[in-house]
């Protein structure tokens, strides 16, 4: 277990990296509980924990909540305890029941920690070096060559090899592929792309002329009006639902996140997933004690 000031620096290297992360922080407990104000832990992508904020009882919940959390990028305070001490929670808490022994109640505190974008601006035009600083002016992660971990590529080539540029950049998983061309320049580009083999659905990935339309507007106003598609991009990109793989503890009941290190067991061809090692091994003693239909 690293100490809680550790797990910060941890979690800042992360997203410098370009990888999103929770930090969980605990902020308030009624005993008796493993844990104290002040306990922190990061929950990386897949539900891994570095840190310390409970045990068995407490951490399952904080690892699914944190998940949670880098889906939909809301930071949330949760109340963990028996259900009794969660009547009256305040609006805006998570109440997460337990089933464990202990009586103790713990409050954490779950913000997800999300990497700015990754633009990559290819190309020496007025118009890209004025993106490249207006990017970076609102918090974006900006190259200046094409980078395969980019979420977003502007080609500002101007001509000098805009083909070539735009096919590399399609090659990549970006989300946002803009060419900075006129209609027809963009038409000859297109077309030259069709020649080289790229399918239309490729070809459907690029926008041009990258930028809202602004009218008439010189290399400065360009960049204004491709950052703000951009950002417009972003946000929708927020919007859309992130599948969380979820499972329900046949022992107890929980909702736990299903896959990474979490306790699991295959059992008659099904896998099945746990809060703790021992919910696993009272399944294990017993699996259709857990599998008869009247058990929840």
């Amino acid at each position: 277990m690293i100490p809680a000031q550790q797990v910060l620096v941890r979690a800042a290297g992360l997203v410098t990296e370009g990888r999103a992360c929770a930090l969980a922080t605990v902020v308030r407990v009624d005993p008796p509980a493993s844990t104290k104000p002040g306990d922190r832990a990061l929950i990386t992508t897949d539900g891994a924990v570095v840190g310390w904020v409970g045990g068995a009882c407490s951490e399952p919940i904080v690892v699914r909540e944190a998940l949670r959390a880098l889906a939909d990028g809301e930071t949330r305070m949760l109340r963990i305890g028996p259900a009794e001490a969660l009547e009256g929670a305040p609006p805006g808490v998570v109440a997460c029941a337990t089933s464990c022994a202990s009586e103790g109640t713990v409050e954490v505190l779950v913000e997800p920690q999300l990497p700015a974008p990754l633009l990559a601006v290819v190309g020496e035009s007025p118009a890209a070096a004025m993106l490249v600083r207006l990017a970076s002016a609102i918090g974006w992660r900006v190259e200046t060559e094409l980078d395969a971990r980019a979420d977003a590529v502007v080609v500002a080539t101007m001509g000098r090899a805009d083909e070539a540029t735009l096919e590399a950049a399609l090659a990549t998983p970006a989300g946002y592929v803009g060419l900075v061309a006129s209609a027809r320049r963009a038409g000859v580009v297109l077309a030259e792309l069709r020649r080289r083999g790229l399918n239309e659905e490729a070809l459907t990935r690029v926008r041009s002329p990258a930028g809202l339309d602004l009218g008439p507007a010189n290399q400065s106003e360009i960049a204004v009006a491709i950052l703000a598609e951009l950002v417009a991009w972003r946000h929708a990109r927020r919007d859309d639902p992130v599948e969380l793989a979820e499972a329900v503890d046949p022992v107890c009941g929980m909702a736990v996140a299903a896959g990474g290190p979490a306790e699991s067991l295959r059992h008659a061809g099904t896998i099945y997933f746990f809060c703790s090692e021992d919910c696993r091994a009272r399944f294990r003693l017993d699996p259709e004690r857990y599998l008869a239909p009247d058990v929840a």
